[in-house]
């Protein structure tokens, strides 16, 4: 046997007695259920099963002997595979001692540092007057209106417009291009670029040709790049009417006044500051686990997790969703920063099923339920449809359990180690970037 770090070369012996004896034993199996002309049910003679069937049961016979062999080796090696292991015959001849040579990694022993001397930060929030206004003008916001102008003047930026529209190119209408008491706010950029702005003081009643370009890059690939002119009849001069905030207002979420409103959207804010906070505090703790725990870790599952992670990116270069970080780096440095967070990855889950291990913690039942209502919860009145599927999918129930599985890990480590809180302002909280140089700010993506 050679070691090198996790990864194991071994050679095993089976003899061809072992062998031979697996075989007859499956034989003998057969035999007994067997039905040969001339016989009844598992009269048939050794002679003729074996005649019949031993080619057969010698691919079955190896399989299951091989695989014996080699859980006795890696008990009697005291290895815990990572992946499953490569298993090949290097001497297989009739008669002959079978030998097999075993490739695989072990998991790595992982020794857990004092959790309990582990010291991290965590931010506290609260909704204050100033962010609890704010909310109530964003609903304020959503909640508008329009109401007819009834001055005649020139449209302008800001204005509602209700207009008819045909797009044509070349003197060809194009499929998408026609529209019918459609509501436009000037300034929205709703449209293609220039649109708005070719319709600004105007009068209602007036017939506007809008000449345009549609985008090189625009979502449809017919249009993209080419002049298109809009005939555009201008219905109605709109404006947006924000409602008042107030009781009345109120109603409109189900709240008896803006009183219980704003103690509503108060509690809600708070929530979400604290989930925030929750996030930041987890990467705390995985940067300063991280830092505390240094073991090797089988290359084959790092190099799984680099290999998804690649895929991503290769996805996102393909769409170009690529940040500008990402694009000033060459291929080759991209590769070695993505390796470095597939290992950090790998070391950091084995290091929390350890943890859970050690200490017992598991899902139960009630977790798996509560996280599939909260999914269901995304989709109202789906419900029903949500969990059906998730009794329905195993593989879906099993997506869910991996991220359920290390949050609850996680909370767990957070109940043991130091918690220094710290107060900040929601700003300061959203704003908070654990990766920003002391003296600038910086666009490097968390991972």
């Amino acid at each position: 046997m050679t070691k090198n770090k996790l990864a194991h070369s071994l050679t095993v012996t089976i003899p061809a007695k072992a062998f031979a004896d697996k075989i007859e034993a499956k034989l003998k199996e057969i035999q007994k259920e067997a039905k040969l002309p001339g016989f009844r049910p598992g009269q048939a003679p050794m002679n003729l099963i074996k005649n019949k069937y031993e080619n057969a049961v010698k691919g079955e016979a190896l399989d299951s002997l091989v695989q014996e062999e080699v859980e006795k080796t890696f008990k009697k090696e005291n290895i815990k595979p990572a992946l499953r292991p490569k298993v090949e015959l290097t001497k297989f001849e009739d008669g002959k001692d079978i030998e097999v040579k075993i490739d695989v990694e072990a998991l790595p022993e992982v020794k857990v540092a004092d959790l309990k001397g582990i010291a991290i930060d965590k931010m506290k929030a609260e909704a204050g007057d100033v962010e609890i206004a704010e909310a109530l003008e964003k609903l304020a916001q959503a909640k508008k209106s329009t109401e007819i102008v009834d001055e005649k003047r020139p449209t302008k930026t800001g204005d509602v417009i209700v207009i008819d529209f045909v797009g044509s190119i070349n003197g060809e209408e194009f499929r998408g291009g026609t529209g019918k008491d459609y509501y436009l706010a000037l300034g929205s950029n709703t449209f293609i670029p220039g649109f708005e702005e070719q319709l600004t003081g105007h009068a209602v009643g007036e017939k506007v040709d809008v000449n345009v370009s549609f985008p090189n890059n625009y979502h449809a690939k017919e249009l993209a790049g080419k002049k298109a002119l809009f005939k555009v009849d201008i219905k109605e001069l709109r404006k947006f009417k924000t409602p008042e905030i107030n009781d009345e207002f109120a109603k409109l979420f189900g709240m008896d006044s803006l009183d219980k409103l704003k103690e509503m959207i108060k509690a809600e804010l708070n929530k979400e500051y604290n989930h925030v906070a929750r996030t930041h505090a987890k990467r705390a703790l995985l940067d300063a686990l991280a830092t505390a725990h240094n073991f090797d870790v089988p290359q084959g599952m790092v190099d799984l997790e680099f290999n998804s992670i690649w895929a991503q990116f290769e996805q996102a270069k393909k769409a170009g969703q690529l940040d500008e970080e990402e694009k000033s780096k060459s291929e080759d440095d991209l590769k070695k920063e993505y390796r470095d967070i597939a290992e950090r990855r790998v070391r950091l889950g084995l290091l929390l099923a350890e943890i859970a291990n050690q200490n017992k913690v598991t899902l139960t039942q009630e977790d798996l339920t509560n996280a599939i209502m909260a999914e269901a919860r995304r989709y109202p009145g789906q419900e029903k449809m949500v969990f059906e599927y998730y009794q329905k999918n195993p593989q879906a129930l099993d997506s869910l359990k991996a991220p359920l599985f290390e949050e609850k890990v996680v909370d767990f480590i957070l109940g043991i180690v130091k918690l220094n809180e710290k107060a900040v302002s929601a700003k300061e909280l959203y704003e908070f970037n654990p990766d920003a140089p002391k003296t600038k700010k910086t666009t490097k993506k968390e991972k």
